[in-house]
């Protein structure tokens, strides 16, 4: 069972690493990423504060950019009162609800979700080695949390063809990763998958879709500039963006 925290026992955060280390997502920049673990599990409200300075997490840690010589990395969020799908988008959802089945559970590994993943991460060129993630380095990543974590899975005639990490704030929804089989790309799993938790913000009255963060440079990470309108975090402030 999980251990319960008084709503008054205090949060505090323990530094784990703030070192300068190759950026993963622009070639040849310096990347600052101070990593911090919690002293406890985060309350859902507590989530929304972090997320809400531009702090995102990986497995129990939370970290955010603090690069020396780079500003590219903006984190990002949907205002769910505001945002509607366009038409494309709208195909996309009705298409998957035709043929899609989805569950909502604790996060997990076991082989199924594991070689799904790699092969996510190998044919989309995600990997910048040869290396596959086992289960230990899987639950370290997408298994282990600090705060209320929910997967979302999505599958094809029983077939698990999409998994949705999402953090839950009271105010907010975080999409943390995003894996699926690139052979069902023509249901645009992806996508489909930010617009289920667009929905899911929306029915549980939410304010805010985090996406996580946005570089223009990234080819993986500069599609969330498509979702407009939307707001960046830079220099410390939310800025609305209208159009990429």
């Amino acid at each position: 069972m999980e251990k319960q925290y008084p709503l008054e026992t205090p949060l505090t955060w323990h530094p784990v690493y703030d070192g300068e280390t190759p950026c993963s997502y622009i070639d040849e920049q310096v990347a600052r990423l101070p990593l911090s673990y919690p002293s406890r599990r985060l309350f859902p409200h507590e989530l929304d504060e972090q997320l809400a300075i531009g702090k995102r997490r990986s497995g129990y840690f939370f970290y955010n950019t603090r690069c020396p010589n780079c500003s590219a990395c903006e984190a990002t969020r949907l205002d769910v009162l505001r945002f509607e799908l366009n038409a494309t988008r709208r195909r996309i959802e009705r298409r998957g609800q035709e043929v899609l089945t989805e569950e909502f559970a604790e996060p997990s590994v076991d082989q199924q979700r594991l070689a799904l993943f790699n092969r996510h991460r190998s044919i989309r060129g995600l990997s910048r080695n040869d290396t596959l993630y086992n289960s230990d380095d899987f639950e370290g990543f997408l298994v282990n949390t600090t705060c209320p974590t929910t997967e979302i899975s999505f599958r094809y005639q029983g077939q698990l063809v999409a998994v949705a990490i999402v953090d839950c704030g009271s105010d907010s929804l975080s999409a943390v990763y995003t894996y699926f089989d690139p052979d069902f790309s023509h249901l645009n799993l992806g996508t489909y998958a930010i617009i289920r938790q667009l929905r899911w913000a929306q029915s549980s009255h939410r304010r805010w879709l985090y996406l996580g963060l946005y570089v223009a440079q990234n080819k993986h990470l500069n599609y969330k500039g498509t979702y407009l309108p939307q707001m960046r975090r830079q220099q410390g402030n939310w800025v609305e963006i209208a159009k990429d």
